[in-house]
């Protein structure tokens, strides 16, 4: 940095263009920005999109393909449809919020963030078909940091599995099935 006539000069990368207004006009254009940039951030429903057919998540997408990605409303109608095949339910996160509540028939395979859960969950679908459909949720946490659902779903299709799909928890299993009024057990 050096000083010229008064004003300080700095390096390239910290160089910015000086407006001829004087005082507060000056920085109204900052101000603007940051107003429009924090709008798109907390716009309502924009927090967590929504995965449909075509779209997903931004960071589901590099694991887990917006086709494997199902939404509780899909899930819930499947369960209640009267005959054809159900699919296995497999819970991925904690046991503790397992036994707190979980999707009737649905199984704990192992948090799959961790190794040991990575263990239950080979363990667990051991001497399955691989084209039998299977369903895995955890729903501890918002879906863009949940630790389990990415790795179970590598994992399982790993294994060679070929009908997997992820239910779409955005904010947690509570949030997004429980208090939807969707069926629960609890307990095990």
């Amino acid at each position: 940095m050096g000083r010229e006539g008064g004003r300080i000069i700095r390096p390239a990368r910290f160089a910015m263009k000086r407006d001829p207004r004087p005082g507060p006009a000056a920085h109204s254009g900052y101000i603007a920005t940051a107003i429009v940039l924090l709008a798109a951030l907390f716009a309502p429903g924009q927090a967590r999109p929504q995965a449909s057919a075509g779209a997903s998540t931004a960071s589901a997408g590099a694991t887990i393909p917006s086709a494997a990605l199902l939404q509780p409303e899909e899930l819930a109608r499947i369960l209640r449809s009267p005959g054809g095949e159900k699919p296995a339910i497999l819970q991925v996160g904690s046991h503790v919020l397992y036994a707190e509540a979980h999707i009737p028939g649905s199984e704990y395979a192992g948090a799959a963030g961790e190794d040991a859960g990575l263990k239950t969950l080979r363990d667990r679908v051991q001497g399955w078909k691989r084209d039998r459909p299977l369903v895995i949720y955890c729903g501890c946490c918002p879906w863009d940091r949940c630790p389990n659902i990415r790795p179970a779903y590598r994992q399982l299709r790993a294994l060679g599995f070929t009908h997997v799909k992820a239910l779409y928890l955005a904010d947690n299993f509570g949030a997004d099935w429980v208090d939807k009024g969707y069926p629960v057990a609890k307990g095990r």
